[in-house]
């Protein structure tokens, strides 16, 4: 009886020392509808109610923390003491977390709020690259709008980053805004930057020439890596496929004295399992085995001005090829095989110099060094970049200067006949920029840039952008200017050394010129007051003069360049919504319709490997009851024209309509996350309704092929359509649908 009695004082007192916590939840003075009220420890969770009231009961006597949140806005921690159980009231204003008041650099080479930056920068935050998790940046930008990831080979996998329909070598890759993706690594350096590293993404559609000088003639993409100060303590981010694709993503803070914090991420990723679905013989996917090391250190000066330094070493192992072939058989005629070992060495700083003045000085230096084979084709390449730059930024009156200088020097060395002694050129550059208050609505930007490179001379890239900004929800832009880009052909044409096609260079290739217009528009606001909007729309119209285009087509057993004789144009329209709703639901959606055409003798043809139109989303749907959150992420693209082999090759012209969708699960539990999901779960992959990708995967040394006297096979009924050993037919990935897992830890 005493044990009785004494059971139920427990279960009174337990009862008793508990009570409630009530308040409301607002923004702007307006009610928040279904947020998230949570207490951790707890494991207890409510949603306001339309009026934006709350009420958590049963809440135990002591210290708490309660969690507010809503999608869209800041979550708010609330620390609370409950005594004597006597309840509480507390109300709690959320602010609204707009990406469009982020700070961005990359338009202007100087620090702005996305609202007032004259030139339209897209934002993409480590919270985007989570809804998709992949190994490398390469992949993770498949889901943003006018952005594609576009593979030219479908042996080896390597490829680069289209932008509204231009090809890949149009497209400058900066790490915190050193040219430090270019040349070589355009084409096999990309799938080495670690995402775990990444703080955002700063996208700039259009020529940036006169600000970051060649190459940055289609957009810009530049890599923002996290700082050392407001870094997690460690983080880990580990995941693997159905595939046997294995990732995993370390880092860790660490401090050098007093005044030297330090930032260190590692990355390995392997896949050593051959699959062959299609049956062609060869593998669907390279095999690869990848190392990226990241060291970035910040040091704090008594005059709080910045010094940093980063460097980075990545190590790559692939291959692709016929499913026997092995390191033996490497640069035989036995069994095929593409075999590519990439090292790589990357250093870049940053010095704001210690004057009044608001000078910063910066460099990056670059070592490639690239070892490939390609069936019995060796292709062996060195390459070194340095870059220097100082900027002075000066405010006089309603004038906002930027004045800079750079210096890039480059050396190239491949044993190809195009370079029959190593390259050494050097660009020297001078830029000036002028924004220009015009009132509280209007901006003027002004820029212009001369460079004077060693072999072809001087180049002068000029810029303007115009900004109106109605009303605090609208934002109207045009901007205009030119680009330019110096080509060295074999660091960027894969298909000039992959297959037996013949390269053929007509003449010595001049730089080539674009000239770019943009219209943008943007509006953010409410839908029937609980949903937040933010709606964007853009057309261009961007003209080459001098485009080297590859000619696939004059004979079907060469790739002939040359600078057009003609003109290249691309046009067309994009946009993007983004709708925040009030019980946890986030859409992102993207469309582009684009046009491309070339202009050659004459002849107008359209550009291969170039889609019509393309649509990307995103969908999250956040449970905090259940902490967990669902993202659907997905993209499709319109038809584009293929390298046919000959006029007899059966396989299609033109690529169907296709789409690769995900569907990911994350559970969240305090400083862990674990995930998992489905990728491509249609299973769709580029070989259905096609006889075949690989052209004469069968005899991939051409011994059985039988050729006129002018080099063009012959029809023979060993080979009936004609054809010639070609990877090149490739549009899309050949992975199917498979299942990942992976877990996230971190330490603040």
């Amino acid at each position: 009886m005493k044990k009785i009695f004494f059971i139920l004082l427990i279960i009174n007192s337990s009862v008793f020392c508990q009570t409630r916590i009530k308040g409301r939840v607002t923004s702007e003075n307006e009610p928040l509808a279904f947020a998230s009220v949570f207490v951790p420890e707890l494991k207890i969770a409510v949603t306001t109610n339309e009026l934006g009231y709350y009420i958590l009961e049963n809440i135990p006597n002591g210290t708490h923390v309660v969690h507010f949140s809503f999608i869209g806005f800041k979550t708010k921690k609330k620390t609370i003491l409950l005594e004597n159980n006597t309840p509480i009231t507390l109300d709690v204003f959320l602010e609204e977390n707009q990406s469009l008041e982020e700070v961005v650099v990359t338009g202007t080479l100087k620090a702005v709020s996305r609202l007032e930056t004259p030139v339209p920068v897209e934002v993409y935050t480590a919270a985007f690259l989570k809804k998709n998790p992949t190994s490398n940046i390469f992949e993770a930008l498949q889901n943003v709008n006018g952005v594609r990831p576009q593979l030219n080979c479908n042996i080896c996998n390597t490829g680069d980053i289209h932008i509204n329909g231009l090809e890949g070598p149009y497209t400058m890759v900066t790490i915190d805004g050193m040219p430090i993706v270019s040349g070589l690594s355009t084409v096999y350096g990309l799938s080495g930057i670690p995402n775990s590293l990444i703080e955002r993404i700063e996208i700039v559609k259009g020529p940036a020439s006169s600000l970051y000088g060649s190459e940055a003639v289609g957009g810009l993409i530049n890599i923002i890596t996290k700082s050392a100060t407001n870094a997690p303590s460690f983080y880990a981010d580990i995941f693997s496929t159905s595939w046997l694709e294995n990732n995993i993503d370390l880092g860790a803070k660490y401090n050098v004295g007093k005044k030297i914090h330090a930032l260190l991420g590692l990355n390995y990723y392997n896949y050593n399992h051959p699959i062959d679905n299609n049956l062609d013989n060869f593998t669907d996917v390279t095999l690869q085995d990848r190392i990226s090391v990241f060291n970035k250190f910040s040091f704090e000066r008594n005059s709080d001005k910045e010094c940093s330094l980063a460097g980075r070493f990545f190590y790559e192992d692939r291959w692709g090829g016929e499913m026997q072939w092995n390191e033996g058989y490497r640069a035989g005629d036995v069994v095929y095989g593409e075999s590519i070992y990439t090292k790589r060495y990357e250093l870049l700083g940053k010095y704001e110099l210690p004057f009044r003045e608001h000078l910063t000085s910066s460099f990056s230096y670059t070592n490639h060094d690239q070892n490939s084979v390609y069936g019995t084709t060796v292709f062996l390449a060195k390459q070194e970049i340095a870059y220097g730059q100082i900027t002075w930024n000066k405010t006089i009156q309603n004038h906002d200067f930027l004045l800079g200088a750079a210096y890039r020097y480059q050396f190239y060395d491949d044993n190809t006949t195009a370079t029959t002694v190593p390259e050494k050129s050097k660009i020297s550059s001078l830029f000036l920029q002028d924004e220009i208050k015009l009132g509280t609505k209007h901006s003027l930007l002004l820029g212009s840039r001369y460079d004077y490179h060693s072999v072809h001379g001087s180049i002068f890239t000029p810029r303007f952008a115009y900004k109106w900004k109605p009303s605090l929800n609208d934002i109207f832009r045009i901007n205009a200017g030119t680009g330019f880009r110096v080509v060295n052909l074999f660091t960027e044409e894969h298909a000039a050394l992959t297959g037996s096609r013949e390269v053929i260079i007509t003449e010595n290739l001049n730089p080539e010129k674009s000239y770019n217009v943009n219209i943008n528009y943007l509006k953010k606001g409410k839908i029937k007051e609980n949903i937040t909007s933010v709606i964007e729309l853009s057309s261009w119209y961007t003209h080459f003069k001098n485009q080297i285009i590859p000619d696939y087509d004059t004979n079907s057993n060469q790739i002939i360049y040359a600078n057009l004789n003609g003109y290249s144009e691309t046009y067309g329209i994009t946009g993007n919504a983004e709708l925040l709703f009030p019980f946890g639901l986030k859409t992102m959606t993207g469309f582009t319709l684009l046009n491309s055409k070339n202009k050659r003798n004459n002849q107008i043809t359209t550009p291969i490997l170039t889609e019509k139109f393309s649509a990307t989303w995103g969908i999250s749907y956040d449970i905090p009851s259940w902490r967990t959150t669902i993202d659907y992420t997905g993209n499709v693209y319109g038809p584009m024209r293929l390298p046919l082999v000959s006029h007899l090759d059966p396989r299609k012209e033109y690529s169907p309509l296709w789409s690769i969708q995900n569907i990911q699960f994350t559970y969240k539990n305090n400083s862990m996350e674990f995930y998992g999901g489905i990728k491509n779960f249609l299973n769709w992959t580029p070989n259905k309704n096609n006889p075949f990708l690989i052209a004469r995967a069968n005899d991939p040394f051409d011994k059985e092929v039988v050729f006129d006297t002018n080099g063009n096979a012959i029809a023979t009924p060993n080979n009936p359509y004609a054809l010639t050993f070609d990877p090149s037919y490739v549009y899309a990935p050949n992975q199917g649908m498979r299942i990942f897992i992976g877990l996230r830890y971190k330490i603040d």
